[in-house]
């Protein structure tokens, strides 16, 4: 059988429409658009502190958006989880589970989100006993994260519904969510900190009023489409569907995985900017201005990882061990590609991108001293994003948590052999810590096809 046909769907169901280079771009497409604007904002916010003229502004804008990347990636579960439940769902042709998907990742994201608001006293001395920054850094930081906690249920309702229309394979709907959110930011950051005069806490404000204003235009758009595909968001059975144990254990697994290696994940950003910090609050400042080089690219090449991660899932829910073999294929092609394309805009341009972000003259020197770490992002990391959007897909998430904890040990060991070499030899570690992501999910591999062959 073809990678462009399906003999999983059921008895008496349409098939599934082949997998394309059109369909992958018409998926991978708006996911780039959209996600190309995340790492945009956090450059927005960079620049328009960063022209105030002081590195501590910058500084804390740093720390607050590590802290709050590590939040909030930690719970990226729900945009992953949810993204590979709905495409399982859509392969096996089974509206009522692709309304339970939705359902039940909203439930988990406003729980966790307003346990989050409730906790903030303790969480927020926890994270900041983990990065040694100077006093006023830690101060405006701490101002930051005062306000951007409140944005926690709604960012991570976003995250469910993005995951919920990724899985869908309507990435349109995805990129319009998006765009808003990021759009709304930036409008929001600029009026605050150029036009009414605030500093950090203005930029927290303009995030989390674009956050919550992105959740309800969501939200209707979630009940709109459900109307139109599968019945209304809420049909008669659905509450017994939405607590079934089964689903939830299925879900509940998933999850748990993912959180895990997301922690990992996070895990390594947090070290590398504890480490940075407690270097500097230079190298702070230009770790900071560097790390966007990574958002750009990661931002980006999801946009392949999350194809791979609805037609893979597409792939598993009709038990088409071919299909999956073709998704793979050409959505690594076209990740690979835009790896290198990336790797040559950062040589060409990178001092010119880290002038834009900072007019602070040693902060400028700082980074391009290692820019050169930057340019290798694209190359190392393109595998490890792939390979995570194939095996979200196939929820192998045992294989994915198991290879992170294993590529974060890595990490840690190269970071303590390094150590005489300074920030050069705490980016080395970094990019090993990559590295070691896409060898190791590799070699697991070949099970994650035997198991989608056995699901048939």
């Amino acid at each position: 059988m073809s990678g462009g046909s399906s003999a999983g769907t059921a008895s008496g169901a349409a098939p599934l429409a082949p997998i394309t280079h059109a369909r992958v771009w018409a998926v991978a497409g708006p996911i780039i658009i959209s996600n190309s604007t995340v790492p945009l904002i956090g450059i927005a916010d960079t620049a328009v502190i960063g022209h105030l003229g002081e590195a501590d502004f910058i500084a804390a804008i740093a720390l607050g958006a590590i802290i709050f990347s590590t939040l909030y990636w930690i719970f990226g579960f729900l945009r992953m989880g949810t993204t590979a439940l709905a495409a399982q769902a859509r392969g096996r042709q089974d509206p009522d589970e692709i309304r339970a998907a939705i359902q039940r990742a909203c439930l988990v994201g406003v729980t966790v989100g307003a346990a989050m608001i409730v906790l903030q006293l303790p969480l927020g001395g926890l994270v900041f006993e983990a990065f040694p920054a100077g006093d006023r850094v830690e101060a405006l930081a701490g101002d930051y994260f005062a306000i951007r906690i409140w944005g926690a249920p709604a960012m991570l309702m976003n995250f469910a519904i993005l995951g919920w229309f990724i899985g869908l394979q309507r990435a349109d709907i995805a990129l319009y969510l998006q765009l808003y959110l990021n759009l709304a930011n930036l409008a929001l950051d600029v009026l605050f900190v150029t036009g009414l005069g605030f500093t950090v806490d203005g930029v927290a404000f303009g995030t989390i009023i674009a956050e919550w204003t992105a959740m309800a235009l969501g939200l209707v758009l979630v009940l709109r489409h459900a109307r139109a595909t599968t019945g209304a968001l809420f049909a008669s059975g659905d509450r017994a569907r939405l607590l079934d144990r089964a689903a939830l254990a299925t879900m509940l697994s998933v999850n748990r995985d993912i959180f895990i290696r997301s922690a990992f994940l996070m895990a390594a950003f947090v070290w590398l900017t504890m480490q940075g910090a407690a270097q500097s609050d230079l190298i702070l400042a230009a770790n900071g201005v560097l790390l966007h080089f990574f958002y750009l690219t990661a931002h980006a090449l999801d946009g392949f990882a999350f194809a791979s991660e609805a037609f893979v899932g597409e792939s598993k829910g009709g038990g088409d061990r071919q299909r999956l073999r073709h998704a793979v294929r050409l959505t690594s092609v076209w990740a690979v590609a835009a790896a290198l394309l990336f790797a040559l805009v950062f040589w060409l341009l990178g001092g010119w991108f880290i002038s834009l972000l900072t007019n602070v003259a040693e902060v400028q020197e700082t980074a391009r001293t290692y820019l050169a770490w930057a340019i290798l992002f694209p190359l190392v990391t393109v595998a490890s994003f792939q390979l995570d959007g194939i095996f979200v897909g196939a929820t192998r998430t045992g294989d994915m948590r198991n290879m992170m904890a294993l590529s974060f040990a890595v990490y840690i060991g190269a970071w303590w052999a390094l150590q005489p070499h300074g920030n050069h030899g705490l980016w080395a570690a970094f990019i090993l810590f990559n590295v070691a992501r896409g060898i190791t999910l590799a070699a697991r591999y070949p099970a994650l096809e035997r198991s989608v062959a056995a699901s048939r």
